[in-house]
């Protein structure tokens, strides 16, 4: 990851997208479809690059924390989910001539063990992480590079 590389902590429900599901998916990628919060939107549109780190949160759950790593990969569109009356992201306001929601692409780097939210919450060097903020209710976050590199280093551990 090159010196302009970002990093993004990105969750998702691992019902309906797991660490599991993207390792398994056609070229390991899938399109990151239902951000359906305008500041999450604007992060894709605006700040997210190829390349960029991802820390793979699954939430929602028994048991939520961080499950891998993935990374950018690209491919920012319309989310056609939007269109869609028959999924649980349809926007009836939103328009195809002017899309209000996106998707972009995030690719499988590896699976981890999982780092569960408790445990994050505990770890000191973290206190300052957007997702550990109460009321955070962010889909997407980004991470500091001192965060990403705590993190990747408790992970190794």
């Amino acid at each position: 990851m090159g010196s302009t590389t970002q990093f993004w902590l990105m969750k998702s429900e691992p019902e309906e997208a797991s660490i599991d599901d993207l390792q398994a998916a056609p070229n390991r990628t899938l399109p990151w479809t239902g951000v359906r919060n305008y500041q999450a939107r604007n992060f894709m549109r605006d700040s997210m690059r190829p390349g960029d780190g991802v820390l793979f949160y699954h939430s929602s759950c028994a048991q939520p924390g961080i499950a891998g790593v993935a990374e950018i990969a690209g491919g920012l569109a319309p989310d056609l989910t939007q269109f869609d009356p028959r999924s649980p992201y349809f926007d009836p306001k939103s328009d195809v001539a002017a899309p209000r929601w996106l998707q972009i692409d995030v690719r499988f780097v590896r699976k981890t063990r999982l780092f569960a939210l408790d445990d994050m919450r505990r770890e000191p060097r973290l206190a300052s992480m957007r997702v550990l903020q109460r009321g955070n209710r962010l889909s997407i976050t980004p991470v500091s590079p001192d965060e990403w590199a705590v993190v990747m280093a408790l992970l190794q551990a």
